[in-house]
């Protein structure tokens, strides 16, 4: 359904005074993923790892530099200007911020409306009524259709992003963080709202986000990124029972618990340092700085994300001696 290959994206950072010097954001250096018809892929790693440029480098809301990415057999990244747009029906997104995702000077109607008019023939009695519909379906009351963002709750404004991003019936969408501005309690609501749709639509999700127990919840396979790269991919049952590349333990780790004694005596892995800035990723694997299980080898050879049986992507040199 959506196949990524090879997917870079450098930024150019232009020098801001005299003594400093010009460089380059390596913040996707080759990404290749996978999602099956009616799946989701859960994309997790820290801050500045890559996850909200590849997710928008997809839709071409930023344009890559290199790499293809298959839609539906599709490669979005060869289309021309018009025939992007025509295609843009079949993939949509729901951003991670609520409140500045919707224009502030159309009521809810013509919000989830806008699509259904650059895109369809419909007409406006048939457009009014398949927007009531989809206010319906995300879990709105009938009159919320002529009130205006700024009237509505958090929750209810990613309800009306969702409502928008469905309207046209795409085979994939991306979740950018879609509930990490949200109160926990809403958040489990629009996560069930999400897989409900999934479930009665058949869309394929990539879901973005930090936080690993709703990414376990939501995603039938797991990304890992670091610093602009995949370091493990595995099924979501795997995440807590077998992780094997240094980093995502450390990620599990972080994870707040509820259970008092068993957070006194867990096991805890602290990293060393900071995450190296992406201007100057160190030689070899780029996780090496802040690995327990760094040696000679990481330094100098880059590890590929290799298959160490089932399906489960690891790169790293050591992960047989760390298993």
């Amino acid at each position: 359904m959506v196949e990524v290959n090879n997917l870079i994206k450098y930024f150019t950072v232009r020098k801001s005074g005299i003594f400093e010097k010009s460089g380059t954001i390596k913040a996707l250096d080759g990404v290749d993923f996978r999602i099956g018809k009616g799946n989701t892929l859960g994309l997790v790693g820290e801050s500045g790892s890559g996850k909200t440029t590849a997710s928008r480098s997809i839709l071409r809301l930023i344009e890559p530099d290199n790499g293809s990415v298959l839609i539906s057999g599709t490669d979005v990244l060869k289309l021309k200007k018009e025939d992007l747009r025509k295609f843009r029906k079949n993939m949509q997104i729901v951003f991670q911020d609520p409140y500045s995702s919707l224009n502030p000077r159309l009521t809810v109607e013509k919000i989830i409306a806008e699509p259904l008019k650059t895109h369809t023939k419909l007409t406006e009695p048939e457009i009014k009524e398949r927007t009531a519909e989809l206010i319906s379906i995300c879990g709105l009351q009938s009159d919320h259709a002529q009130r205006y963002p700024h009237e509505f709750s958090g929750g209810q404004r990613q309800r009306i992003g969702i409502a928008r991003a469905i309207a046209l019936n795409p085979a994939f969408i991306v979740l950018d963080e879609p509930v990490s501005a949200l109160d926990v309690s809403i958040q489990g609501q629009i996560l069930n709202l999400l897989t409900d749709l999934q479930e009665k639509m058949n869309l394929t999700y990539l879901f973005v986000a930090h936080d690993l127990a709703v990414v376990e919840h939501m995603s039938t396979k797991i990304a890992v990124m670091y610093l602009g790269k995949i370091v493990e991919m595995m099924d979501s049952n795997e995440l807590y029972s077998n992780p094997q590349h240094p980093y995502t333990r450390a990620l599990l780790s972080a994870v707040p618990i509820t259970d008092y004694y068993a957070e006194q005596t867990r096991n805890r892995v602290m990293l060393q340092g900071e995450v190296p800035s992406p201007i100057n990723v160190p030689e070899g694997c780029s996780f090496h700085p802040r690995c327990i299980s760094c040696t000679d080898e990481c330094k100098i050879t880059t590890p590929s994300l290799e298959d160490t049986g089932s399906g489960h992507y690891v790169a790293c040199h050591h992960v047989q001696d760390d298993a």
